[in-house]
């Protein structure tokens, strides 16, 4: 069959200030495994070239596939651009079968087959071997319900199938690499880069995280095999910067410590960045030296709060001394430290901005991102807030970078005047410009020097958008009256029985994959 892959466009600010791009992995982990059996596969990335809907739909047509598939790794603000897409292009060719997958449409799939006639299946949970399996039933005309993890419609009423088993052996499936040409692809100041997974899922239980339950348990993917492939990117494609796009990288020490010492023998001068926690950090103080060895050059650690009591809410599980240690270790290691902060976990007084803005001070972090509490509905953390009202209804805008819930106590301007002085504060404190300017390594201040570059463009991007474009709720809806009541149940269901390991880390034998 012939099979378009569809990566819409992204409104986010991230997605259009730095004038770089990174693949769009979740499409091209499907496309892998499609090539493999046989299909003509391409991939449309509408959010690299900026294309309209319009232009989305003639390079549709023009490649005239049997089947048009959607995703996108933020898929909940760009779910409403997924919906006019998929319409327009049913107007043009109303047999093209649209498949759609991701976070968002594997947990509001029931309400998306009821708004859009014109998406056929959706695709829940992991999608490696389930659209492998959807496609084939396709092809031979196979009944749909055969096919676990999939949504679709039987005589005007909607199925759902039950969940696709967890994918143990994520070395199964490979990525569809050559679906793009890499040199389209850069991060960093223009060095080419890519996304990839080392692991899938979480099994701490951060109360706002809308990715643990997707995923339903830890598990990664051959170290020494890994490393290999990052060795083949770098020789064969250029590929200078590897960005990890795992929710928890260093979950198991073992496995990770052999995927670095794997990597440090491919001898391949690639640069890590990625994300993790600072408990990881702190436990793995004596083996930091092969982070570096490896070519980590910047991890990020989830800050949130500077609230004992907020910490415990969301359920972080985590400690104020971790994290400035972890801060600290890094540093010692010639490593950057990001540190996300979160406003809106609880309803703040000014106060409470100013701790915040005293409590990152005290840590030093090299870098920071503050952020907006977003709810996703399938969290507990949305059921927490059901009661909040929203200041801003546009969900294109639910990004992590605009305020949605309302601060009872501060409007929404001044809210906003605090996140974006904050910014400023951490990023232009003498230290950092010391570090940026004077660090011995050239690397560091070159990341140093390209953050604060796009920070900047971004600060003031977002300073003209709120000015005079954002449109804010004065006496919004309560957010249960807008978006529905929490379906918290739903978090996991795509785990089948067994499968969901929160709150534990399995030990990996060497076997292990």
């Amino acid at each position: 069959m012939k099979i378009i892959l569809l990566n819409p466009p992204h409104t986010a600010i991230g997605s259009r200030i730095p004038g770089e791009h990174l693949p769009p992995l979740g499409l091209l982990s499907v496309g892998g495994p499609l090539i493999d059996d046989g299909h003509t596969v391409c991939l449309v990335d509408a959010d690299r070239e900026l294309l309209t809907i319009e232009e989305m739909v003639s390079t549709i047509l023009t490649n005239a596939p049997d089947v048009l598939m959607l995703g996108h790794s933020g898929s909940g603000s760009v779910h409403s651009t997924v919906l006019k897409i998929c319409q327009k292009i049913k107007e043009y060719q109303p047999q093209l079968i649209i498949i759609y997958g991701g976070v968002h449409p594997t947990y509001h799939w029931d309400e998306i087959m009821l708004e859009a006639p014109a998406i056929d299946i959706i695709v829940r949970g992991e999608g490696e071997k389930t659209t492998r399996e959807l496609v084939r039933a396709l092809e031979v005309g196979q009944t749909l319900s055969e096919v676990a993890g999939i949504v679709f419609r039987e005589n005007g009423r909607t199925q759902a199938t039950p969940p696709a088993k967890v994918i143990d052996q994520l070395d199964q499936f490979r990525v569809g690499w050559e679906l793009i040409d890499h040199k389209d692809y850069s991060y960093w100041g223009g060095k080419r880069a890519v996304v990839v997974q080392f692991s899938r899922g979480c099994p701490y239980l951060c109360s706002y995280c809308g990715q643990r339950g997707f995923w339903s348990k830890w598990r990664h993917r051959d170290p020494q095999k890994f490393a290999q492939e990052l060795g083949r990117l770098y020789r064969e494609e250029g590929v200078e910067l590897i960005n990890f796009a795992d929710e928890l990288p260093t979950g198991s020490r073992k496995a990770w410590k052999t995927f670095l010492e794997a990597l440090i023998a491919e001898d391949v001068p690639l640069l890590l960045v990625g994300s993790t926690r600072a408990g990881d950090i702190v436990r793995d103080k004596d083996i930091l030296h092969l982070y570096k060895q490896a070519g980590v050059v910047r991890f990020l650690l989830g800050i949130e709060t500077y609230n004992e009591t907020t910490l415990a809410h969301i359920r972080k599980g985590a400690s104020m001394s971790e994290d400035r240690e972890a801060i600290q270790l890094l540093r010692k290691h010639g490593i950057i430290s990001m540190a996300t902060y979160v406003l809106g976990f609880h309803e703040e007084r000014d106060i409470d901005y100013w701790h915040s803005y005293r409590h990152l001070l005290s840590y030093d972090p090299d870098q920071v991102q503050l952020l907006y509490a977003t709810p996703h509905r399938w969290t507990p953390f949305y059921e927490s807030v059901e009661h909040r009202r929203v200041v801003q209804k546009d969900t294109t805008k639910w990004d992590y970078k605009h305020q949605v819930l309302e601060a009872e106590n501060v409007p929404v301007w001044r809210v906003f005047m605090w996140f974006k002085t904050i910014e400023v504060l951490m990023q232009a404190r003498p230290r950092v410009l010391y570090r940026m300017l004077f660090h011995p390594e050239a690397r560091y201040r070159h990341a140093m020097r390209w953050y604060t570059q796009i920070g900047r463009k971004v600060w003031f991007h977002e300073l003209f958008e709120f000015l005079f474009k954002t449109r804010i709720e004065k006496n919004g809806p309560a957010l249960s009256a807008l978006m529905g009541t929490a379906f918290t149940k739903r978090e996991y269901s795509m785990a089948s029985k067994g499968q969901r390991t929160a709150g534990t880390i399995p030990i990996m034998n060497a076997s292990d994959h």
